[in-house]
């Protein structure tokens, strides 16, 4: 999975608000019966609590899609997030970027691809490896225009 964009969020921009359902909403059985209340959502202090250190990209590729990644998703990426063994983090490896799950082992950095069809990268080393930030959201486009 590669990056396709990288965009910086503008700090003193507003997202605004949105209403949000007190509610939650079955998958399985629906229950007929529920009462619910609305209330307002700032949506960045729900996607974004550290949005100075924040920012998108749009991920490439479907190596991630056991971590609920998928082509052309959008990725928060938080760089004020210490990484740590088993999170989603954007790497520069060698000069190439990717998501991968970080993991740390005895023999080293590993970054896990979250799909069997793709290798995993084992960091050598002596590569160059920069941990960019980590995954807090995916943002998938349910209804495709």
């Amino acid at each position: 999975m590669w990056v396709e964009k990288v965009r910086a969020l503008d700090s003193e921009a507003p997202i605004g608000t949105v209403p949000f359902a007190d509610v939650e909403a079955a998958c399985g059985f629906p229950s007929p019966a529920q009462d619910y209340e609305t209330t307002e959502i700032d949506l960045n202090e729900h996607l974004m609590p550290n949005r100075v250190s924040t920012f998108l990209i749009r991920a490439r590729g479907n190596s991630m899609t056991r971590a609920g990644i998928y082509d052309g998703d959008e990725l928060i990426v938080d760089r004020s997030i210490r990484p740590e063994d088993g999170h989603v983090v954007v790497a520069v490896v060698d000069g190439e970027m990717t998501v991968k799950r970080l993991r740390v082992t005895r023999a080293g950095v590993v970054l896990s691809a979250e799909n069997s069809r793709h290798p995993d990268i084992e960091v050598a080393e002596l590569s160059e490896l920069h941990i960019w930030g980590v995954v807090t959201r995916s943002l998938h486009r349910v209804l495709r225009a």
